[in-house]
């Protein structure tokens, strides 16, 4: 049987340490960029937004 609430705070501590944020960060970034591209650009400024969102999220 897993171990659900084990796994989710070792997930809860990668994401708080340096490699996890610095991992949280690229995929993040990668994701945006893939939006942009299809949205050419149109809604940089909201996509920019929403990154930012979801890294402070992701970093508490």
């Amino acid at each position: 049987m897993v171990d659900f609430g084990g796994l989710s705070n070792k997930a809860k501590e990668f994401l708080n340490s340096d490699k996890g944020e610095e991992v949280s960060d690229n995929v993040l970034q990668k994701a945006a960029d893939a939006a942009k591209k299809v949205s050419g650009g149109k809604y940089d400024d909201k996509i920019d937004g929403a990154r930012q969102s979801a890294d402070d999220r992701i970093g508490q």
